[in-house]
């Protein structure tokens, strides 16, 4: 079984083997759904615009707004800094909700015994057993300069693969210790991590980070990254060859 689905800004898709029941996978879009009431900031209505607007105190917000808080304090003092969901003002948490609520939608699947199955947001991947030939999950990197073309297949399971880059959504990532400069050596990076909310949280930092991204994921134990720069040049990390099919 397989569904998508156009919530928060993008395409979600989950596919689930073994199984047919469909109110499991509408579960799955309805949490996505009240993550992009709680946490849009395109939403005036929203919990984060509600503290951006000075309306609500962050100490008095509701427990997962609060755990978000946390868990991107917590990424910013495991990153020097280069993770930060404060700019310009704002609170902007994007860069940790999307993997933080990928991994939750799979812990969904899984309490209701699901062993096979992905979940997809935007490109970030949630990955677990095998597909419907009995191997792993296959997922493309795409070519940042030619979107059409994929220009490595993986193959996953267990485990999450985030991309951050600005290929798509233009320039959003700027290197937080000199506010207002974006990052404009690299254009793509990819990690792939022991779930997606890991490999989410530190593909953003690495990217904020420009060259020296791809070290730091090269020296962070349990995961692999691929980074592609500017001018086309692809490095990637010692490990990250046992990942790719092509």
């Amino acid at each position: 079984m397989k569904t998508t689905c156009i919530l928060m800004g993008m395409p979600i898709t989950v596919e689930v083997l073994g199984s047919d029941d469909e109110t499991l996978v509408e579960s799955v879009f309805a949490f996505f759904r009240q993550v992009d009431e709680r946490f849009s900031t395109y939403k005036e209505t929203s919990e984060i615009s509600a503290i951006n607007a000075g309306r609500l105190r962050p100490e008095d917000a509701s427990p997962e707004m609060r755990a978000i808080f946390a868990m991107a304090e917590q990424t910013r003092r495991e990153t020097d800094g280069y993770f930060n969901i404060w700019r310009d003002g704002r609170y902007d948490p994007a860069g940790i909700v999307k993997g933080w609520a990928i991994a939750a939608a799979a812990g969904i699947l899984r309490r209701a015994g699901c062993a096979h199955f992905y979940v997809d947001a935007g490109g970030d991947i949630e990955a677990a057993g095998h597909n419907d030939e009995g191997e792993p999950w296959r997922v493309g990197i795409r070519n940042p300069f030619d979107i059409r073309q994929i220009v490595k297949v993986l193959a996953i399971s267990g485990c999450g693969v985030a991309t951050s880059g600005t290929y798509i959504r233009g320039q959003h990532v700027y290197d937080p210790h000199a506010p207002g400069r974006p990052i404009k050596e690299i254009v793509s990076l990819t990690v792939v991590g022991p779930n997606i909310y890991e490999a989410d949280r530190f593909a953003t930092a690495a990217f904020a980070m420009g060259r020296r991204g791809i070290l730091f994921i090269e020296r962070l134990a349990g995961f692999e990254g691929y980074m592609i720069d500017a001018g086309g040049q692809a490095t990637l990390t010692t490990g990250f060859g046992r990942y790719v099919l092509s």
